[in-house]
C-alpha cells in the first residue's frame, strides 16, 4: 500500500523545507489564470499597436503612378472644353472627349484612393508624397484651344498611358490600356 505524503505528520518539515501541494501553489496555472495572462498580453499588444499607429511619420513617399495619368486626363478634359469656343461646329465631339476624359480622371482617382485606403467617415489618410514631373507639368495646363493641339495632347496622353500600362499588372494595367485605347480613338476618330 503506497503511503501519501500528506498522511505523514510533519513530513515536509523534517528537512526544513515546507511541503507545498500543487493546488495551493500561487504560480499554478489553472484556466482562470491562463485567461487572465492571455488577456493582459492581448491588451498590451493592442496598446502597442495603437501607439505605433499614432506616431507621426515624416517620410515622403513616392507618388502613385496613376496620379500623373489623372492630372493628364483632367488637363485633356479642360482643353477639350476650351476648344469648344474655338470650334463650335465640333461641339458634340469635344463635349464627348471632355466627358470621357473626366470619367478617366475619376476612375483613376477611385483606384488611387482604393490603394491608399479610406477611413470609416469617408476621408482618406494624409500622405506626404513627392509631386511627379508629369503631374506637375499637367496641373493647370490648358494648352489646346485648337483641334490640332488637342489631337497632339491626346496622342501624348495615349502614349503615356500605354507606356505605364506595360509596367503595371492586373486591374491597373487594364485600366490604363483602356484609357490608352480611348485616347487613340478620340485623337484618331473623333478629331479626324
Amino acid at each position: 500500500m503506497p503511503i501519501s505524503l500528506s498522511a505523514l505528520p510533519h513530513a515536509g518539515h523534517t528537512s526544513g523545507i515546507p511541503l507545498v501541494r500543487p493546488e495551493s501553489h500561487p504560480a499554478a496555472l489553472d484556466r482562470r489564470n491562463a485567461l487572465r495572462l492571455a488577456g493582459r498580453g492581448t491588451v498590451g499588444i493592442l496598446a502597442l499597436g495603437a501607439l505605433a499607429g499614432c506616431a507621426t511619420e515624416d517620410t515622403v513617399q513616392e507618388p502613385d503612378p496613376l496620379a500623373a495619368q489623372e492630372a493628364l486626363a483632367r488637363a485633356d478634359a479642360a482643353a477639350a472644353t476650351a476648344a469648344i469656343a474655338m470650334e463650335p461646329q465640333r461641339h458634340a465631339a469635344l463635349s464627348a472627349i471632355a466627358a470621357e476624359r473626366t470619367a478617366h480622371a475619376e476612375a483613376l482617382r477611385t483606384e488611387i484612393d482604393r490603394v491608399i485606403g479610406v477611413y470609416a467617415d469617408g476621408t482618406t489618410p494624409v500622405r506626404r508624397t513627392q509631386e511627379s514631373d508629369a503631374a506637375a507639368a499637367a496641373t493647370g495646363t490648358v494648352v489646346a484651344p485648337n483641334i490640332v493641339a488637342l489631337r497632339t495632347q491626346l496622342t501624348e496622353s495615349q502614349k503615356s498611358a500605354a507606356d505605364l500600362a506595360r509596367t503595371l499588372s492586373g486591374y491597373r494595367a487594364g485600366l490604363l490600356a483602356s484609357i490608352s485605347a480611348a485616347c487613340a480613338t478620340q485623337a484618331g476618330v473623333l478629331l479626324a
